[in-house]
């Protein structure tokens, strides 16, 4: 279920700052670079802070 939220949840973000990028500013494409970062950096550490969020959120146990 985490896993599903979780893709949901960065999926809805990487194509809202692709749209703002579009529309309404050039800057916005660093949110899809902090978005990439984050992904990458949580691969090498297993922690990821919207996974956290999501955990406390739900409740859920890992």
């Amino acid at each position: 279920m985490l896993n599903k939220y979780f893709r949901v949840i960065v999926g809805t973000m990487v194509l809202l700052s692709v749209v703002l990028t579009y529309y309404v500013s050039e800057n916005w494409i660093w949110f899809t670079v902090f978005i990439g970062v984050n992904l990458i950096q949580s691969a090498f550490t297993k922690w990821c802070l919207l996974e956290t969020i999501l955990t406390k959120v739900f409740k859920i146990e890992k």
